[in-house]
């Protein structure tokens, strides 16, 4: 893949154990692997694989235990957080906004790289959170207070928010993961649209595997030790993704990408 915005090679990644004595924790080694511009990249994994941790220490919010990663043919750690930020966008499980905000200004949040904490927006921002909140169909909502909202719309503007940023990468740890079905795969589409169209790079992680496997240009898979990268059906034809279906009465098509229960 020539044209990519992270490179990362031999990368483990991890946590600081409780203890002092027990050292880090890590839970994936020997990742390689490009994120390709204009892709819509799904990364998928068993529970506890890791994959916060990865999206996490790829957005620089925690180190890695070994190993490189360049955004933008740079080393990570030679950004500072302003820098970063005008970059890449990042939509966090964990993140949880203030309940009395509205809608819009929850969006208009995403331009703080640009006006800074206090900063005013100017007619350009004001054009990209409108747009933002469009985008994700929650232009009617902008004066709803967060507290009056459901978690699949507060959801949705969280992406708003991320793509008012109007970074090259973005970066989503569950973004679906509380949307009924047609809207998972609207929001999806809406993403896939928004990597091909405005030539960015798009990486989320995700549970709904069907979904991903129809969806993604490519795949990350992460299983433990073992990761490895492709196109979707590259991947199933060659057994690839067979480990994420194990288990008593499923079975996986690997033509049609679909599982059935058995």
């Amino acid at each position: 893949m020539d044209n990519y915005s992270y490179k990362i090679d031999n990368l483990s990644t991890g946590y600081e154990a409780a203890s002092s004595h027990e050292g880090r924790k890590v839970l994936a080694s020997g990742m390689n692997a490009r994120l390709g511009v204009g892709c819509l990249t799904c990364l998928i994994g068993v529970n506890g694989a890791g994959k916060s941790t990865l999206l996490r220490t790829m957005a620089g919010l925690q180190p890695a235990i070994n190993g490189q990663i360049e955004l933008m043919g740079k080393p990570l750690a030679d950004y500072d957080v302003r820098a970063l930020s005008r970059l890449v966008s990042v939509v966090l499980t964990d993140e949880i906004p203030e309940q009395a905000l509205t809608a819009y200004e929850l969006v208009a949040m995403g331009r703080m790289p640009y006006t800074g904490y206090w900063g005013t927006l100017h007619r350009r921002d004001v054009k990209m959170v409108e747009q933002a909140l469009a985008m994700v169909g929650m232009t009617d909502f902008s004066h709803r207070r967060l507290h009056s909202l459901s978690d699949g719309e507060r959801q949705k503007l969280m992406i708003a928010k991320a793509l008012a940023q109007d970074t090259d990468v973005i970066l989503l740890d569950e973004p679906v993961a509380f949307l009924d079905f047609p809207s998972k795969v609207w929001v999806l589409r809406l993403l896939s649209r928004v990597a091909r169209e405005q030539g960015r790079s798009v990486l989320l992680s995700i549970h709904d595997l069907e979904l991903a496997l129809q969806i993604a240009d490519r795949l990350w898979l992460l299983d433990g030790h073992n990761f490895v990268e492709g196109e979707p059906r590259v991947l199933a034809a060659d057994g690839k993704i067979d480990f994420l279906f194990q288990g008593a009465g499923i079975q996986f098509d690997r033509e049609t990408l679909q599982y059935h229960l058995t």
